[in-house]
């Protein structure tokens, strides 16, 4: 399958015969297995007669030799995958395996992708990136505060430098341009908070993605802001650099050193908002967030400080 997809991948027509010819099959088995690649990854395939096949859209196939080519002097362990119930359970797996460290897992598709509070992550087969790091933290739960609005700023720092201008964070784990969900993130720890553990950092990025039934939020995708198909691998790279910047930075200096750059980046900065705590409805206005990565909300005249997984954040429409 990966084989027939790279010679499509450029999203140009090419004949039955030239694939047959590239494949060693016949006309008629290169039809069977165009039909059997649409029906397991829903790749749309155009066949016009006289002119031959071909994708939709162009498609960039993940290429794991050029992705450890171009991770520079980060040397982390890279795994990539067809397809993988979810790259953070597989990341988890690799840890509990003993495998080197750090290790990043990239698929091509999730069939059990996950997002914050368990809630499906949508996944279609090689049209966004689904990305998992998985780390050694040395000293306890404090190496880890603030690191998901980190990741946060390492995926923005990306899309601007892709060309998407306006994108920006919404507390804790959103990245959203014009109001709609472009990437998330979510991290989960494995071992002991108090001492030695491991953190996998998961981050989904809507990439080339056009159309689906199955997202329950507003959404856009790289291809839809920016009008063209992108290159998940240079996607992954760009991420994986500004990452291991910022991950060292916040090593030596913790989230604090970030505060500044995360409020000029947050989206909901000064907005009257609505936080959701299980049966509980806090309404606010963003102060910003503290040096651990709380939330800061003035309530009523009052300052308050809300942290925690299970907290979700709204806008409040205007009255009239």
């Amino acid at each position: 399958m990966q084989t027939l997809l790279k010679l499509l991948g450029d999203g140009e027509f090419h004949s039955g015969e030239a694939l047959g010819a590239a494949l060693g099959v016949s006309r008629s088995a290169v039809w069977k297995r165009l039909q059997q690649v649409e029906a397991e990854t829903g790749i749309e395939i155009h066949k016009i007669r006289g002119r031959g096949y071909r994708l939709a859209t162009p498609l960039y196939l993940l290429d794991e030799r050029w992705l450890n080519e171009g991770q520079g002097d980060a040397n982390w362990s890279i795994h990539v995958y067809d397809s993988i119930d979810s790259t953070n359970a597989e990341a988890m797996r690799l840890v509990s395996r003993g495998d080197r460290l750090p290790l990043l897992v990239i698929a091509e598709r999730q069939t059990a992708g996950r997002g914050r509070r368990g809630r499906k992550w949508v996944s279609p087969f090689a049209e966004n990136l689904y990305y998992s790091l998985a780390l050694r933290i040395d000293g306890g739960m404090r190496q880890l505060e603030g690191l998901s609005l980190l990741v946060g700023l390492a995926v923005v720092k990306m899309l601007r430098e892709m060309g998407i201008k306006d994108a920006g964070l919404k507390w804790p784990n959103d990245i959203l341009v014009g109001g709609r969900k472009l990437a998330g993130v979510l991290l989960e720890l494995t071992g002991d908070p108090a001492d030695v553990c491991h953190v996998v950092i998961g981050i989904g990025i809507n990439v080339n993605m056009r159309a689906s039934a199955e997202v329950d939020q507003s959404w856009t995708s790289m291809m839809l802001e920016l009008g063209d198909a992108q290159d998940r691998n240079e996607i992954a790279m760009k991420v994986s650099r500004n990452l291991e910047a910022y991950l060292s930075m916040h090593m030596n200096k913790g989230f604090a050193a970030f505060k500044d750059e995360w409020e000029a980046n947050h989206l909901w900065q000064g907005k009257a908002v609505t936080l959701l705590a299980g049966d509980n409805a806090i309404e606010g206005v963003v102060v910003g967030v503290d040096a651990v990565g709380a939330l800061r909300l003035e309530v009523a005249g009052e300052l308050m400080v809300f942290s925690g997984g299970e907290l979700t954040l709204r806008l409040r429409q205007a009255a009239g």
